[in-house]
């Protein structure tokens, strides 16, 4: 039986993409069953745990194949405490073995992580677009609330003066603090000792935590609490962008301690979160522009074989405690797909199409020459392993990274986007042209509800091309033009269609809607 979701081109770097990323992703489930009931949940590359941090972002490649979206999400809204705090993780499988060999059912929540909340929440979200369940989704809203209001009451997570989310001093959104040397390993907890500050990433996610739930409410109809939190997102952007932005990209740590890291440029850290800023919309165009040309110039300085840097420039060598935190080691400098595929999806929405499918194309040839991909790489190109990572394990089918790059190929390059549930709303931004593919077919589908949509593209000299099937959609088309062209005319099942031509950057495309169901062909006449 042929898969709901394929991409047909005749180029392999296109056509197998999607294929691959699935079988890695197939080889990082995890089946528990806990109080009696099954949970189907995918793990992080380094350990047999279901971490909602990797499985929110792993959503976004396997949501195509895998039926079950929920059991995860369920858990975690289940074991949430009464403040709303939900657990990082949960396993019931020994994890640091030979010392730990019960396999009883283990939660966690590591104390200075601010960013777990919104994960859930995007979790959430995504299961009900792929399900279309909205009587599941009304049970999860009172779930989603306490969240958000756990993190904007809690004083581990708020700082009240500049009404963001804070944490303590880690790289970026990883999971350990710098102690200055008062702690003799990684730092997980909080204590008197606490560097506290603000970090963009955690409040660009509760921003697109905010939007979520504003939508989800205009849905229901529930008018006042919709725009109470679409507010709330417009005052947390304003606060973020003002606070953390520092004129070419977001700021890694706005200290609200004082402390200086000895040798260490703190100023010209860029971290891993600022394309996901990007994708989760608090970067305006022009302030998405400086960020993918600040990742440019670094790889140019730097030699690193891909700008996917964790963090650049490093820290110095084991100042978090364990001295496997090299310099381009892991998340201290480390080169990871994760970013990669965040920072192709930025390039592809935002006038540097080609950059976006060369970095797509890079990654395939590194993934399709053994079949392995890894969650980060050294920056000459050489993989993580047990012995350089600080987890106890380092597989060759890391989904967090792999899912990114997926992200980017689905939703940027074929350009096939669900913007409400199972298809109901869609942008559909083909971008063929940048990768020289005048010809292609693809469907995306949700196994989940047997929900599918598709396309058949054609481009040449003087027209494009869409044939759209799908079953009743609302369609936002935001279709790349070739090099030095413009549209004249757009129909769509016959009928002529208002459309617009616009730029960004030095790319130009045409904008339309159209209403379709079933079949139509969409056409565009070129000068």
């Amino acid at each position: 039986m042929q898969d709901l979701t394929f991409v047909k081109t005749g180029k392999a770097e296109f056509d197998d993409f999607y294929p691959r990323i699935k079988a890695f992703l197939q080889q990082d489930t995890l089946d528990m069953k806990i109080d009696n009931k099954k949970i189907r949940g995918y793990r992080s590359p380094d350990t047999k745990s279901v971490w909602i941090r990797d499985y929110s972002d792993m959503m976004r490649g396997f949501k195509y194949f895998e039926p079950d979206l929920k059991s995860t999400v369920e858990h975690f809204a289940e074991t949430q405490a009464q403040n709303g705090r939900i657990f990082d993780y949960f396993t019931t499988f020994p994890e640091k073995l030979p010392c730990e060999k019960e396999n009883w059912s283990k939660y966690v929540r590591v104390p200075v992580e601010a960013d777990v909340e919104f994960r859930f929440i995007k979790a959430a979200f995504l299961a009900w677009q792929c399900t279309g369940d909205d009587d599941w989704l009304q049970q999860l809203l009172p779930n989603i609330e306490k969240a958000l209001e756990y993190i904007m009451t809690h004083p581990w997570r708020w700082d009240p003066q500049h009404q963001l989310v804070k944490r303590p001093y880690t790289v970026d959104t990883w999971d350990f603090a710098y102690t200055a040397g008062r702690h003799d390993w990684l730092q997980f907890q909080i204590t008197d000792d606490t560097y506290w500050g603000i970090m963009h990433g955690d409040n660009s996610g509760y921003y697109e935590s905010f939007r979520i739930l504003s939508f989800l409410y205009e849905y229901l109809n529930v008018t006042d609490r919709a725009r109470y939190w679409s507010q709330r997102a417009v005052e947390l952007k304003e606060r973020m962008n003002n606070v953390c932005w520092n004129g070419r990209f977001y700021t890694h740590f706005v200290k609200l301690n004082p402390v200086d890291i000895p040798d260490c440029d703190e100023a010209e850290q860029l971290s891993l979160s600022n394309p996901m800023n990007i994708n989760r919309g608090v970067a305006s165009h022009e302030m998405a522009v400086s960020i993918i040309n600040e990742y440019r110039r670094r790889k140019d300085i730097t030699g690193a074989f891909a700008e996917w840097f964790s963090i650049d420039p490093p820290f110095p060598d084991g100042i978090f405690g364990d001295e496997v935190l090299k310099q381009g080691a892991y998340c201290n400098g480390g080169i990871m797909p994760l970013v990669g595929g965040e920072l192709a999806k930025a390039m592809l929405d935002h006038g540097f199409e080609r950059q976006g499918v060369e970095t797509l194309k890079q990654y395939y040839n590194m993934i399709a020459e053994k079949n392995e991909t890894y969650l980060w790489y050294f920056p000459d190109g050489t993989a993580s392993s047990v012995e350089t990572s600080t987890s106890p394990d380092a597989t060759p089918t890391d989904g967090w990274g792999s899912s990114a790059m997926l992200y980017a190929f689905i939703e940027g390059l074929a350009g096939i986007e669900n913007a409400s549930k199972v298809f109901k709303t869609l942008n559909v931004s083909p971008r063929w042209a940048a990768a020289d593919v005048d010809d292609a077919q693809v469907r995306v589908g949700y196994e989940a509800s047997n929900k599918s949509v598709s396309y058949t593209y054609r481009r040449r000299k003087d027209f494009i091309e869409l044939d759209m099937e799908c079953s009743s959609s609302r369609v936002h088309f935001h279709v790349l033009l070739p090099d030095g062209r413009r549209a004249t005319n757009v129909k769509a099942g016959g009928k002529e269609l208002e459309f617009t031509n616009t730029q960004i950057e030095q790319s130009a495309y045409v904008d339309f809607m159209s209403a379709i169901s079933a079949k139509e062909k969409v056409e565009i006449q070129l000068k």
